[in-house]
């Protein structure tokens, strides 16, 4: 098992106990040994959206999505940033995208 699983691993462990500024330590760590990672982008979001820490949230949220555009977790994920975030514009794009997903369709993040 690399570094990276193993952070993750313990940062879940500390998220489910309630440890959230410890799991969101964690996240950053896998992500500086591979800034390419899914899960662990996904799971930063969350711990921040759990502390409040809403703008860098989104960041990470959009970093998801164009990971994996495709992911009906991310894009719903990314909506309850925004609507945290009061941004209901954006909020429902995302979840527009979701909607499309659940339903099999693809989303086009080539679109402008």
């Amino acid at each position: 098992m690399s570094s990276r699983d193993e952070w993750f691993d313990e940062a879940n462990g500390h998220l489910a106990l309630g440890e959230i500024e410890e799991a969101a330590a964690l996240y950053r760590r896998c992500l500086e040994d591979d800034p390419e990672y899914f899960d662990g982008w996904h799971a930063l979001g969350m711990a921040l959206l759990k502390l409040g820490q809403i703008k860098e949230a989104i960041g990470c949220g959009l970093k998801s999505v164009t990971l994996r555009p495709n992911d009906l977790l991310a894009w719903t994920s990314l909506s309850q940033m925004y609507v945290r975030d009061g941004n209901i514009p954006e909020a429902e794009s995302a979840k527009a995208n979701a909607r499309i997903l659940s339903l099999g369709g693809k989303v086009d993040r080539s679109a402008p």
